[in-house]
């Protein structure tokens, strides 16, 4: 089958499959002419590396299923655990998102409140001597907690 009719059938563009070509996961055999024939087994293949990339594997993590899969030395059991580890990591992805969110809202609270300080300042009339007060120090940073690293302040 032709490199247009695989495309075709699987919903993924010639350009893609052409770079899964180029990162070893297709191997069509090249006829006289130099176009690319793919066997009917590839577009099984195709849609596993398509959902794959879909779920937000690599290519060399795909790789590696896929030469397992071919070799027979892992069945849908296997793979449902590695997409099971893939929801793992999702879920530790958005833990940490929403940390960066939560810090991001405290330096915009303490911005804001800088901003109306120096607001009031411009308005109202300036003081015969300025007091001594010491600035607002800045926002806690916090650094989401993750196996590798512990939460550490600065202030």
């Amino acid at each position: 089958m032709l490199i247009s009719e695989l495309a075709q059938l699987t919903g993924v563009s010639i350009h893609a499959l052409r770079h899964y070509e180029r990162a070893g996961l297709l191997k069509p055999r090249r006829l006289p002419n130099g176009y690319r024939d793919y066997p009917r087994s590839a577009r099984r293949e195709v849609v596993f590396i398509a959902m794959s990339r879909a779920l937000g594997f690599g290519l060399p993590r795909i790789a590696e299923n896929l030469r397992a899969w071919r070799a027979g030395r892992i069945g849908p059991g296997d793979l449902a655990d590695a997409v099971q580890q893939r929801v793992q990591e999702i879920d530790e992805q958005i833990a940490a998102l929403q940390a960066q969110r939560a810090q991001a809202l405290d330096h915009v609270q303490w911005l804001r409140a800088r901003q109306a300080e120096r607001d009031l300042a411009q308005t109202a009339p300036a003081p015969a001597s300025p007091p001594d007060k010491p600035a607002a120090p800045w926002p806690r940073v916090r650094r989401a907690a993750s196996p590798t690293t512990k939460e550490t302040s600065h202030d």
